[in-house]
């Protein structure tokens, strides 16, 4: 073949295959677009998908539901006048008992009407199966019945009325959540770029990302190899939208700096797209390393966290390696229109504009400003110790006032603390009176029954036993999940444990909550090390260095302190929480110290380009003056996309909101901006340690700037 019509094929092939991936991408498109939608029909939002996998509550409720033919969450209904119950109150109660006796979803007999000893308040329990949509039903069905008594305040509440808020909370992530979210993206795009066709390149690729996860999470779950909650759906579309625009990002600046330097956009798109993949594939490996260590956790939530986050991710690197690269190949300079970069208008702007004088900060004054910023990161992981992760009870973990939250209150100033709500013992039926007698000595255990075959529900009639196992009920002096409750449990679990021969089993929502705080303990034991050890690994590799490694790890990790210091501030004084569930803080420490790593990979890797011939000084300085504004505007697009998930009426989901936004903002802010490169410049050449490469400047000592070329063995 003659050189001309070799060379045409080449010219073919530049747009031809551009073409053919983004063809690809439609057609994958249009069979995986509609799963976003279809996520909320397999994910799993009652109490047992946030639980810990094998403790000691979850096997003694497990035994709890032979008693019942299935496992049921008890629904209390109750009422209030505050001038006090009448007789016609009385009786309209009873008739809407006996009318919950009917529901299809009744797994038990409906409890008696029971007077409050003030008679200001009425209640009776229904125990309804655990099954979302069945739950969702039959709360439904009874809150109509008790709202429908003029002057009579109903409410259902209990586990039953509470787990079904807590479902329900969750139906806006598909709509809602998303809406918000890419709405945030569109106006950081704009306002950085200022171009009105950058963003819908970026959503188009974030739609297709999500596709991808989408369907990927769906299948893996309806073939039950792992679980999915409201939790993990809503982080998953945070997440996929965050990190693609992130990646996008990253490609479409450095396409945007060769388009000034290299005519062809072909060959810029070439040059950009070699010199962001291994820090984008390094980057993206961290977090998905990092999250997958989430599987080891003891808590079912966080462990289907691990999976999920994983598979976003690695959507959203997919898309932005490929379709990005492909979309931008077409469309070229006009990508950024109607500011486009023009071919030999090197910008000057990295120098003289805000990263610059940024820089040259940095330069002057390396050693203040790394002790300043390390003072201030310090000082705010000082309140670190006030962060409350004790768990928060079911109520209070709404931030907004629900029919359930409503009920609560009411429950709570009429009845005892416990009630709705009951401890429970199994055990074997011939320990039963060692049992009995072990329970009512429990200081903060009010009135102590054997379950009976009463159909009533009362105590009329023989002991129920199932399996030579017996049930013995006990009802909290004080709320389930106050510190007088727990103790009382853990007094419990003592007291029948040592009862020989009755492999006593202690379940209940207290019990339940005592064993997530202790398996929250053991996960931040276990899987803080091994997600250190595994983005130390990745960034030794990436770097070919020790020191530089560690330093990114090491101030990364004040980074995710001092948040959690703020956090503590905000939480308890600001936005008046009444606590943290126990799971948050490893959530936030596995999200921030993925990405604050994830930051510091895309400057340090071309800090290390740039050293590589200019000298570690002038290259780091170069570095940031180039990146800075990148960088930044992606960790302002993943806090933007992650301030998100406030929209979800939970605490927990505020709570997360706030620690990963915050947090990565001062880590681009103030650890990446600031800290680590004034740290290394003050290693100097030390910082690549056991490197051999030579990082020193070129042989005639010119110091470069933003218009030169970068050699290939930079890379």
């Amino acid at each position: 073949m003659s050189p001309k019509r070799t060379e045409a094929s080449g010219r073919r092939m530049r747009w031809l295959v551009p073409l053919l991936i983004l063809f690809g991408w439609l057609i994958l498109s249009g069979a995986t677009g509609s799963y976003q939608g279809k996520l909320g029909d397999v994910a799993v939002n009652d109490g047992a998908a946030y639980l810990p996998a094998n403790a000691e509550s979850i096997k003694a409720d497990d035994q709890q539901a032979l008693f019942w033919d299935n496992k049921t969450y008890a629904a209390v209904v109750v009422y209030e006048r505050s001038s006090g119950i009448t007789a016609e109150d009385t009786s309209a109660v009873k008739s809407d008992a006996a009318e919950a006796a009917k529901l299809p979803q009744l797994r038990g007999s409906v409890g008696e009407v029971t007077p409050s000893q003030d008679g200001k308040a009425l209640q009776f329990t229904v125990p309804i199966v655990n099954k979302s949509a069945a739950l969702h039903d039959a709360v439904t069905a009874l809150r109509k019945t008790a709202a429908s008594h003029p002057g009579l305040n109903g409410h259902v509440t209990g586990l039953g009325g509470l787990y079904d808020d807590l479902s329900q909370s969750f139906s806006a992530i598909d709509g809602q959540l998303l809406l918000v979210a890419v709405g945030l993206v569109i106006l950081v795009l704009v306002l950085v770029y200022r171009s009105p066709s950058l963003p819908l390149l970026v959503l188009l690729g974030v739609a297709f990302a999500s596709g991808v996860a989408a369907a990927a999470v769906y299948a893996l779950t309806k073939s039950g190899a792992i679980s999915l909650t409201g939790q993990s759906q809503g982080v998953l579309s945070v997440l996929v939208v965050g990190a693609t625009t992130d990646y996008s990002l990253l490609l479409i600046s450095r396409f945007q700096e060769e388009l000034r330097l290299t005519e062809s956009k072909y060959d810029a798109l070439n040059k950009a797209w070699r010199a962001v993949l291994w820090p984008v594939l390094a980057s993206g490996g961290t977090v998905i390393l990092g999250t997958l260590c989430l599987l080891l956790s003891d808590l079912n939530s966080n462990r289907s966290m691990g999976p999920v986050a994983a598979l976003g991710i690695a959507a959203s690197l997919l898309t932005g390696l490929t379709f990005m690269p492909a979309v931008l190949a077409l469309c070229g300079r006009g990508a950024y229109w109607p500011v486009k970069p023009k071919f030999g208008s090197a910008a000057q702007a990295a120098s003289h504009g805000a990263w610059g004088r940024i820089a040259a900060l940095v330069g002057r004054r390396q050693r203040a400003v790394w002790a300043a910023v390390a003072v201030v990161l310090l000082v705010a992981a000082g309140f670190s110790t006030q962060f409350k992760a004790d768990g928060v009870g079911l109520a209070d973990g709404f931030s907004t006032k629900t029919d359930g939250v409503a009920g609560q209150d009411i429950l709570g100033a009429h009845f005892p603390g416990g009630e709705g709500t009951p401890v429970t013992v199994i055990a074997q039926q011939g320990s039963l009176d060692q049992v009995l007698a072990a329970a009512r000595g429990v200081n903060g255990l009010g009135s102590v029954a054997a379950l009976t075959d009463d159909p009533t529900g009362g105590s009329n009639g023989a002991t129920k036993v199932v399996n030579g196992q017996v049930e013995v009920d006990g009802v909290l002096a004080t709320t389930p999940d106050s510190p007088a409750a727990v103790s009382a449990v853990r007094q419990l679990r003592t007291a029948v444990h040592g009862i020989a021969g009755a492999q006593a089993k202690v379940g209940g929502y207290t019990a339940v909550t005592i064993d997530t705080r202790d398996a929250s303990d053991r996960d931040l034991r276990t899987v803080i090390p091994l997600v250190l050890l595994v983005i130390l690994v990745v960034l030794a590799l990436l770097l070919r260095s020790i020191v530089a490694p560690v330093l990114l790890i090491v101030t990364v990790m004040l980074s995710y302190a001092a948040t959690m210091g703020v956090s503590a501030l905000f939480f308890n004084h600001v936005f008046k929480f009444a606590g943290s569930d126990p799971s948050i803080p490893l959530l936030g420490f596995v999200f921030l110290v993925a990405f604050g790593v994830d930051y510091n990979i895309f400057l340090m890797h071309r800090v290390r380009e740039e050293s590589l011939k200019q000298g570690t000084r002038t290259g780091t300085l170069t570095a940031l003056r180039l990146t800075g504004g990148v960088i930044t505007s992606a960790g302002v697009v993943l806090a933007a996309t992650f301030a998100a998930l406030a929209v979800v009426p939970l605490v927990s989901m505020a709570e997360q909101a706030f620690i990963v936004a915050f947090g990565v903002l001062l880590d681009t802010m103030l650890v990446r901006s600031l800290l680590v490169p004034a740290l290394t410049l003050e290693l100097d050449r030390k910082v690549w340690w056991p490197s051999r490469a030579v990082f020193g400047p070129p042989a005639n000592g010119a110091a470069g700037n933003s218009a030169r070329r970068e050699p290939q063995s930079a890379r």
